[in-house]
C-alpha cells in the first residue's frame, strides 16, 4: 500500500489515464470499488448537468422511461421497476407531478391505490432524453472500440450480479466465513 501524503491530495490529476481523483491510503484494500465510486460520482454529475436543460434531475428519467414504455403504473410497481424506495419514489413523482410531467388518476381496479401516467408535455421530453442519453453513452465511452465497450458492458453487468447476489444473503452469513 502506498502512503497517503498532504501532496497528494493538493487536487485532481488529469494526465492521461490516470484517476482524476486519488486512492487515499485507506481505500487502497478497494482500489474496484474506489473507481466505482468515483465514476458513479462523475457519470450522476454529468448526466445532471445534461437533465437539467430539460428541467429533471438525475432518477427522473428513469421514471420516465419505465412509464413511456409501459403507460401508467402504480408507485408501488415504479418502486419495484426502479429498486428504489417508497420515500424517494414518492418525492419523485411529487417533483415530476409538480412539474407537469406525470399526473395521478384512480386506479379502476383498486379503490386505494393511484396509478402514474406520464402527461403529453412528457412525451415531448421523451426524444430530449435519448439524445442526453446518447450523448452520456458517447462521452462516456470515447475512444473504445466496440469491443472494449462490450467487455466494459460485461464487466459492469458482473459487478452488478455480485452485489445482487451478496445482497441477498443473509447478513449474518459474512460473519461465518
Amino acid at each position: 500500500m502506498t502512503q497517503s501524503t498532504p501532496d497528494a491530495w493538493a487536487g485532481p490529476v488529469a494526465t492521461g489515464e490516470e484517476a482524476t481523483v486519488p486512492l487515499p491510503a485507506a481505500a487502497g484494500g478497494g482500489p474496484v470499488s474506489h473507481a466505482i465510486f468515483r465514476l458513479a460520482r462523475l457519470h450522476r454529475m454529468f448526466a445532471g448537468q445534461l437533465l437539467r436543460r430539460i428541467g429533471l434531475h438525475p432518477g427522473q428519467e428513469l421514471v420516465m422511461m419505465h412509464l413511456w414504455e409501459l403507460g401508467a403504473q402504480r408507485q408501488a410497481d415504479l418502486v419495484r421497476l426502479m429498486d428504489s424506495d417508497a420515500a424517494t419514489m414518492t418525492r419523485t413523482v411529487r417533483r415530476l407531478e409538480q412539474a407537469g410531467f406525470v399526473r395521478r388518476r384512480p386506479s379502476p381496479t383498486d379503490k386505494r391505490a393511484s396509478l402514474i401516467e406520464p402527461t403529453v408535455a412528457s412525451h415531448a421530453l421523451r426524444r430530449q432524453v435519448e439524445q442526453i442519453w446518447t450523448q452520456l453513452e458517447d462521452i462516456s465511452t470515447a475512444g473504445m472500440t466496440d469491443d472494449e465497450r462490450t467487455v466494459a458492458l460485461r464487466t459492469l453487468e458482473r459487478l452488478e450480479q455480485n452485489l445482487v447476489q451478496a445482497a441477498a444473503q443473509p447478513a449474518d452469513a459474512d460473519e461465518e466465513g
